[in-house]
C-alpha cells in the first residue's frame, strides 16, 4: 500500500511539472466572451429592393427582378453547385459558396422546418435556386446538413440545415457578396445553415489576408498582434503597460475548444503584472489595435517596428517569416 501511494505521488508530481513546462505559464484558457455581430443589413424592401452589399456601396434604387440583372451570368447561376466550399470573409466570418466560389444565400421568408421555398417567379430570376443534384460537402462542411426540397415547379433545390439555398444574379465572380442584407431578408449562408456573421466565429481563428497571408483574428474578426518587446519563455510577460494598453487592448482568455486553425501548443492565458488576464498564442501575449476599426483592418502591422500580426503558430508576420 505504501509503495503504491508513493508511486502515485511521484507520477502526479511529474505530470504537474510536465504540464507547467508545456504550458509555459500559470493558467489554462477560460471561456471567451460572446461574439459581436457586425454583418451588414440593408433597408427593408422585399426581394426586389437591392440593398448595399458588404463593401459594395450598391444603391438601393435598382430593381432586382429586372431581366437585365445578371444576364451574362445566368448559366453559372443555374449550374449545379458541385463541391461546396467555405470562404473566410473579414466581415461575415465563414461563408458558404459553390464549387466556383459564388456565394450561397438564404431567404427569411422561407422555412427550414419543414424545408420550403417561397421564392418563385421574378424572385427566382433575381435569386436562382441552387439545384440539389451533384451538390457535395467540401472541407469544413457537415454532409449531414445537405438536403433537398421540392419547389413549386417540381424541381429539386439544395438545402443547408433545411434552408433552401440560392445564388444572387448580381454576383458575377467568386467572392462577390452583393446580395448580403438585400431587402432585409437575404443573407449569405454560413456552413451551418445559419446566417453568416462574425457571431459564428470562434474566440480565436484565422483568415487569409491578401497582403499578409494567414493570420490570427479574435472573436470579432479583428486582427491579432504581438509586441516584439514581450517575452514568452519561460513564462509569458507583457511589456505593454499603462498608456500602451489604450492603443493595444489585450485579448481576453479564450478556451482552447473555442479556437479554429490556431496552434494548440502554448495556447494559454496568464495573469499580467496589473492583475488582468491575457491570452497567448504559443505562449506569446496577444493584442488588438485600437486604430483597426473593422474586421480585415491591419493598421497595426509594423507599427513602431515592434508590432506585428500573428501567424497560427504564434510567429510574427514579417519578422519570423524572414
Amino acid at each position: 500500500m505504501k509503495t503504491s501511494w508513493r508511486s502515485a505521488s511521484l507520477v502526479a508530481s511529474a505530470a504537474a511539472v510536465l504540464a507547467l513546462t508545456t504550458a509555459c505559464g500559470q493558467e489554462s484558457g477560460t471561456s471567451s466572451v460572446g461574439s459581436q455581430n457586425v454583418g451588414a443589413t440593408a433597408a427593408a424592401g422585399g426581394y426586389g429592393g437591392v440593398g448595399s452589399g458588404v463593401g459594395t456601396g450598391t444603391s438601393p434604387s435598382a430593381d432586382a427582378s429586372s431581366p437585365a440583372i445578371g444576364q451574362g451570368n445566368l448559366g453559372a447561376q443555374s449550374a449545379s453547385a458541385g463541391k461546396l466550399q467555405v470562404s473566410a470573409n473579414a466581415e461575415l466570418g465563414d461563408v458558404l459558396t459553390d464549387a466556383t466560389g459564388l456565394t450561397l444565400y438564404r431567404f427569411d421568408e422561407d422555412t427550414a422546418e419543414p424545408p420550403k421555398s417561397n421564392c418563385n417567379g421574378d424572385c427566382a430570376t433575381a435569386w436562382p435556386p441552387v439545384p440539389a443534384d451533384d451538390a457535395s460537402a467540401g472541407a469544413g462542411i457537415d454532409k449531414a446538413l445537405l438536403g433537398e426540397v421540392t419547389r413549386a415547379d417540381g424541381s429539386k433545390q439544395l438545402t443547408i440545415a433545411g434552408w433552401p439555398a440560392y445564388r444572387y444574379a448580381k454576383d458575377t465572380k467568386a467572392g462577390d457578396l452583393t446580395g448580403q442584407g438585400v431587402g432585409g431578408k437575404w443573407y449569405a449562408l454560413a456552413p451551418t445553415g445559419k446566417k453568416a456573421s462574425v457571431a459564428s466565429l470562434p474566440g480565436l481563428s484565422t483568415r487569409n489576408d491578401p497582403d499578409l497571408g494567414e493570420i490570427v483574428v479574435d472573436k470579432n474578426g479583428m486582427t491579432v498582434y504581438r509586441f516584439a518587446k514581450d517575452k514568452a519563455w519561460p513564462e509569458p510577460v507583457s511589456n505593454c503597460t499603462g498608456a500602451c494598453l489604450e492603443k493595444w487592448p489585450v485579448v481576453a482568455p479564450v478556451s482552447a475548444n473555442d479556437t479554429k486553425g490556431v496552434q494548440k501548443k502554448g495556447l494559454m492565458s496568464f495573469t499580467r503584472s496589473d492583475g488582468v488576464k491575457q491570452q497567448t498564442v504559443n505562449c506569446s501575449p496577444i493584442y488588438t489595435f485600437a486604430a483597426d476599426k473593422k474586421p480585415g483592418d491591419t493598421n497595426g502591422q509594423g507599427v513602431g517596428g515592434t508590432w506585428y500580426a500573428v501567424r497560427p503558430n504564434g510567429e510574427m508576420v514579417g519578422i519570423s517569416d524572414k
